[in-house]
Order: C-alpha cells, then sequence, then structure tokens
C-alpha cells in the first residue's frame, strides 16, 4: 500500500487550477451576478449533501456575517443547516425533497439559489433547480466530473473537471471565497 503524498496532492490542485483558468471569465460574471442580486436585497440560499453542504452554509454565513470587511448583514441562507426542517421534510416526503419542499417555502422571484453537488447527480439537488426555476429563482449550480444529470439545469453553472471530490470541493470554496470578495470590494468600492 502507497502512502498517500502530500507533495502529490499540491500537484494535482495545482494541475486543476491550471485547467479552471478557462472558467475564469464565467467565475468572474457569476460573482457579478451574485452581486447584484444580494446587494439588491435578494436571497441567496445555497444547498448541497455532507461536503457540499458544508460549502454552502459556508456560503451563506459569509454573507449573513462577514468574510473579511464589516458591511451590511447579506440575506443568505443556507437550506443544508435546519436540522429541524430536514429530518421533517425527509420524514413526511422523503429526503429527495429536503430542499425543493424549503425553495417553496423561502425562494421569491428574483432570489438566487447555489446547488453544489461534487457528481450532479444527487436526487435533493436535482430536485432544488427544478423547484428554483418553477419559481422563477436564478440558479447557479457548483458541479464536478461531468455535472451530472444537474448539468445544463441552471441559469449559470460552473463544472469543476475533476473527479476527485475533495479537489471538486476545494475548487467550490475558492470559488466562494471569490465572490465574497467581490461582493465586499462592491461595498467597500
Amino acid at each position: 500500500m502507497n502512502t498517500p503524498r502530500f507533495g502529490a496532492q499540491l500537484a494535482a490542485a495545482r494541475s486543476l487550477s491550471e485547467a479552471m483558468q478557462l472558467h475564469a471569465e464565467r467565475v468572474e460574471a457569476i460573482a457579478q451576478f451574485v452581486a447584484d442580486a444580494v446587494l439588491s436585497d435578494h436571497r441567496l440560499l445555497t444547498c448541497g449533501n455532507g461536503g457540499s453542504a458544508a460549502d454552502a452554509g459556508h456560503f451563506a454565513e459569509e454573507l449573513s456575517g462577514r468574510y473579511r470587511t464589516n458591511r451590511r448583514a447579506l440575506p443568505a441562507q443556507s437550506l443544508s443547516i435546519d436540522a429541524l426542517s430536514i429530518t421533517c421534510i425527509a420524514n413526511d416526503f422523503g429526503y429527495d425533497a429536503v430542499f425543493s419542499r424549503q425553495v417553496e417555502a423561502f425562494g421569491k422571484q428574483g432570489d438566487v439559489l447555489c446547488a453544489f453537488s461534487t457528481s450532479g447527480n444527487s436526487p435533493s439537488i436535482i430536485n432544488a433547480l427544478h423547484a428554483a426555476n418553477a419559481r422563477n429563482l436564478h440558479t447557479i449550480a457548483f458541479l464536478g466530473k461531468e455535472g451530472g444529470r444537474a448539468a445544463g439545469m441552471a441559469n449559470h453553472e460552473i463544472i469543476v473537471p475533476s473527479d476527485d471530490s475533495a479537489r471538486i470541493q476545494e475548487v467550490h470554496i475558492q470559488i466562494v471565497h471569490f465572490i465574497c470578495e467581490v461582493i465586499e470590494q462592491r461595498c467597500h468600492p
């Protein structure tokens, strides 16, 4: 059994970062889009499962709290955090509905749903995107691999070209941090 090497992990991350250069303009456009929405008091809803739930929660708290600078609180909410809602919905409607029911409850036209999935195949994410599209929310999908079944479902998408969930999540959080930087720069030009 080969022992994992940190240098190999760093090399894989560096290679993926270089591949993401092809998506830099798309990421910058998405950042401006999210900034326009939340700075106009439209709500940002986020969702994901497992590690992607952590990324979704992190994105929301960076906006309702702060990223680097003090600024007004921005309307952001993670649908992955409320264990009471998730378990109630999962019990009554099945796990596949845990995010779509919350989108129906909280999403208003003009709001933004950011869905995180390394595979793009999670039924709960697919259903959340369907619900958001039906309610005229703007949708952004943070995906990996080849985008899975979620590819093409969102108004905007970032597909990280990797099969490694850890590397995909690292890029997703790097994009989240970039979006936060853009928002805070617009709050404090």
